[in-house]
């Protein structure tokens, strides 16, 4: 069973964060969350741990923007 890591792991995360947003440039809002749940559903797919998907929606759920 992993761990969810939540230390700084991405490599040129400045890089990421740029394409990230650029997906998302000009799109609706109904596009963007489409888009976000297929990546979340992707990224889940690889990392394919129940335990860490699992941590990973509880820490999620804590860090609340509203």
């Amino acid at each position: 069973m992993g761990k969810l890591k939540t230390d700084a792991n991405i490599d040129d995360a400045d890089g990421f964060m740029a394409e990230l947003l650029a997906l998302h440039d000009g799109r609706s809002k109904a596009e963007s969350d489409a888009i976000n749940a297929r990546l979340i559903l992707i990224l889940a797919n690889h990392i394919g741990d129940r335990a860490v998907l699992s941590e990973a929606l509880r820490t999620a759920g804590m860090a609340r923007d509203d």
